[in-house]
This record gives structure tokens, sequence and C-alpha cells, in this order.
């Protein structure tokens, strides 16, 4: 299932001749943004798909990438405690590296509050130029890690802190 910041779960069993086609009539934002519960609730599910999968089909290496343009105000089943466990355990356990990406907010701090350290997170400019510079340097940062043995650099961000101070936008 996958979670979107209008509060909706939306399933993935629904036919799709049954699914409403998405304009700006039928699709909209409400302001609620569930981001503990994505999260936590993807943790746990890539989590089990590794614990059950053949030592051959188990990744080496886990990159979770988490990009929202809203703070967390709508969750129910997870809090900052238990998502902050869960991602300290996978960055502990079995090194997953964790990249926070966010926008409206001070990115640096709400990473912080989930256990992700600030070199690990940045503040984005929330629109067309901004998003499509996200994909880029996420795509480079994808590509090191597959690619390399050495750890992603702190300097893995720097683009997207250019971008936001050169526009004027709220970066950290």
């Amino acid at each position: 299932m996958l979670f979107d910041d209008t509060c909706d779960v939306i399933h993935d069993r629904v036919p799709m001749e049954k699914v409403a086609k998405l304009t700006e009539d039928t699709y909209f934002v409400r302001g609620c943004t569930a981001l503990l519960d994505a999260v936590g609730g993807a943790i746990h599910h890539i989590g089990n798909i590794h614990k059950y999968a053949r030592d051959e089909d188990r990744p080496e290496k886990t990159l979770f990438i988490i990009t929202t343009d809203g703070m967390e105000n709508a969750s129910r089943r997870y809090t900052y405690k238990k998502v902050k466990q869960m991602v300290e355990r996978q960055k502990a356990r079995y090194g997953w590296e964790f990249l926070f990406l966010g926008a409206n907010m001070d990115a640096i701090a709400v990473a912080g509050n989930i256990g992700i350290h600030a070199d690990r997170a940045v503040t984005y400019q929330c629109d067309e130029e901004g998003t499509a510079l996200n994909y880029e340097v996420l795509g480079e940062a994808i590509h090191h890690v597959r690619s390399s043995d050495k750890m992603l650099a702190p300097s893995w961000k720097r683009k997207i802190d250019e971008d936001v101070k050169r526009r004027g936008g709220r970066g950290n």
C-alpha cells in the first residue's frame, strides 16, 4: 500500500477501471501528512522483505530515501520515538543508509527527531526546479552507493543547499 499526502491510503487491490482519473477536481491536498506512519510502515515492510529473503536475494546495501513537502500532522500508528528506534536499529544492525529531503520545514531538525544525522538531511525548494534538482542529486547519490564501497560523503546535498541559497529559500 502507498500513503499519500491527503491522509488517504491507496490500496493496490482496486481494479484500475474503478479508480477515478486524477484531476484537480478529484485529487487535492488537504494538508495531512502522516509522515511517521509512512516511514515506520515502510521500514517495517522493507525489513520484513529482507528478513524473509534468501541470502542471495537480500541486497548488500539499503538506501532509504524520505522526501516530503509537509510536516508530520496526521500519523496514528507510529510516534517519533518509535520511528527513531526503528531508524537507529536498521542503521546499526543492518547498515541501512537514510537520506531525508524536506520542504517547508527545517529538514535537519525533523530528520534528527527520527534518528537521521544532519549530514544526511537537506531542505529543498518546493517547486518544479527544486524537485527536479532533488531527482538529479538523488540519482547521483544512488549511483555512488551502488558503485562504491565508500560511504556517501556529506557533500551529496551540496547542489540542493546551493540552489536554496541562490534562490533565497529556506534551507539549512
